[in-house]
Parts: structure tokens; sequence; C-alpha cells
């Protein structure tokens, strides 16, 4: 790895152009990218598609300089660190595919460059952080968890909604539910219709003529 001078200036890489014809496939922000050439000053990590296992260490946390994280698809378990809201540079975060779970933790809402993130095939549960980057991300960044409720997913967290409304549940429990009140709208309707076909082609009926003078007098 080539030294840093503080008096030079411009982009230091690792190597030299005589030596060093390495490369490296990245996954950043989602896209795979080729470095032909490593800056230096190059801070992400991409561990993804191994076969990991354990817990996110809390020490992940005091890389303060990393803009990257991808451990992706390996069998990662456990909880996502509360230390993780200290990687105040990080722009990327691919935690998808693995076996964590718990609660996204608040802290992350502090990641104000955090331009992508990816929670997605995991047994995350309970509410979705609001505020900070997370008031940007979609759908695609919490797909398979079915245990999280809020923005930007279609599903409430409030229990009240998975349960119909207090006037209906209480027709449905005394057996008068919605399927009776429809039929009955139709018999109404249907009997409406007969009845002002039979007036239109007959004339007014001489029993309705006396039940509405009977109502009047």
């Amino acid at each position: 790895m080539v030294s840093v001078n503080d008096s030079q200036t411009g982009l230091k890489y690792m190597g030299n152009d005589s030596s060093y014809n390495d490369s490296v496939v990245v996954v950043m922000k989602g896209q795979y990218k080729e470095l032909k050439r490593i800056l230096t000053i190059f801070t992400t990590i991409d561990l993804s598609n191994n076969m990991f296992e354990g817990e996110l260490l809390k020490v992940l946390g005091e890389l303060h300089s990393l803009k990257g994280l991808n451990l992706s698809h390996n069998a990662i378990t456990g909880t996502i660190p509360r230390s993780f809201g200290n990687l105040r540079n990080l722009e990327w975060l691919d935690l998808s595919w693995n076996q964590l779970k718990g609660e996204i933790p608040v802290a992350l809402i502090n990641l104000n460059f955090l331009a992508m993130l990816n929670l997605s095939q995991n047994q995350f549960e309970g509410i979705i952080p609001i505020g900070g980057q997370f008031n940007t991300f979609g759908n695609d960044s919490y797909a398979g968890n079915p245990m999280l409720c809020g923005f930007p997913l279609s599903k409430s967290c409030n229990k009240d909604e998975d349960w119909p409304p207090h006037s209906t549940f209480q027709l449905e429990e005394s057996g008068f539910g919605w399927k009776a009140v429809a039929v009955g709208y139709a018999c109404g309707f249907l009997f409406g219709m007969l009845l002002g076909y039979n007036v239109f082609m007959t004339g007014k009926p001489q029993w309705l003529g006396r039940l509405v003078e009977g109502v009047l007098n």
C-alpha cells in the first residue's frame, strides 16, 4: 500500500503503475463495479456471497470512515448493533439475504449520507424508523420481512386496523352481517322496480289509491 504524504496532493492508489495489476469487483450502492486501481482512501467492506455465520460485531460501528458495507447473502444471525449508528460517513448498507431479526435500530437515522439501504429477506420485525434518510427508501429495502410495518410499507402498525369496524363486527356476531343487508337491499330494489313498472303500464292501482287516501285521512 502506498504511504500517505501530507506534503503531496492528488489521489493516491495502492501499489504503483509498474507493478500493481490487481483489480477488484465490489457492489457499490447495489451495482457491481470493477475497480482496476484502488484508492488508498477507498474504505468499503464487501464480504457478500459467502457462508459467514454468527452475529454482527459491535466493533464495526467504530469504523467511522467506512463508506460502504455489504454483508449480503450470508447466514448472519442476531440483530443490528446500535453502534452502526456511529457510521456517520456510510453511504450504502446491504445486509440482505441473511437471518437477522429484531427491530431496526432507531440510531440508523443518524446516517445522513446513507443513500442505499437493503435489509430485505431477513426476519426483522416492528416499526420501521422514521426520519433522516429513512424517509427516502422504498419498499424494496424491506421486502421479505413480513413482521415489519410502517412507512413506506402498506402494512400499518395499528393493530386495531386488522379488525373490522366495531359496528360491522357486532352485526356479524348477531348473525345480521353485510350479506343479509345486501340481500335486503336487493329485494327492496327489485320490488320497487316491479311496482313502478305496474303503475306505469296500468295506471294507479286501486289498492294503492285506497292506501294513500287512508293515510291522508
